[in-house]
């Protein structure tokens, strides 16, 4: 074959690997599942970074309501409060994480994909005065407020109940 004709051939494999060829087989698709934690790397990396976290039970047992579990959070919803806690500067308390005893659903705390966090005045006031609102949530009329990466905070009450949606890490 000639150096002419090589080129041409050239390009359209390059061509060929953008637009669906190898290249597109190794990207992600939507619906691969997200990075997870284990209880232990999931609190070395939050303290590193700060962030501490209360139990009522004083546990991190994941089959028990009373603990605070990481047990299989997402690596995202981790890097998503450490990410928090960075922007806004305060000082950040989770009071619940995967265990049992939380609504049920995809974005759930069970799927590793939320925390709550404790109520303070200036996790408050970033949330209201940083973040957009968003509306009341349906069923309990929880005020949502969303970051510009799509993360959403909703205060019920004692507590904010955080949705980390960001992809996996």
């Amino acid at each position: 074959m000639s150096r002419r004709m090589a080129r041409p051939a050239a390009l359209a494999a390059s061509a060929a690997l953008l637009t669906g060829g190898l290249l597109a087989a190794a990207v992600p698709t939507a619906t691969a599942a997200p990075a997870k934690y284990s209880q232990a790397a999931a609190e070395k990396a939050l303290k590193r970074a700060g962030v501490t976290w209360v139990s009522s039970g004083r546990c991190s047992n994941r089959k028990n309501s009373k603990c605070t579990s990481f047990e299989q959070i997402n690596r995202s919803t981790v890097a998503g409060v450490i990410d928090f806690k960075k922007a806004s500067k305060c000082a950040v308390t989770i009071t619940a994480g995967t265990e049992k005893g939380h609504a049920s659903g995809t974005y759930s705390h069970w799927n590793g994909y939320k925390v709550d966090l404790k109520l303070s005045s200036c996790v408050n006031s970033y949330i209201t005065h940083k973040l957009k609102y968003v509306g009341e949530r349906k069923g309990d009329r929880a005020k949502q407020y969303k970051s510009p990466s799509g993360n959403v905070y909703a205060r019920e009450g004692s507590h904010w109940d955080v949705t980390y949606y960001r992809g996996s890490r």
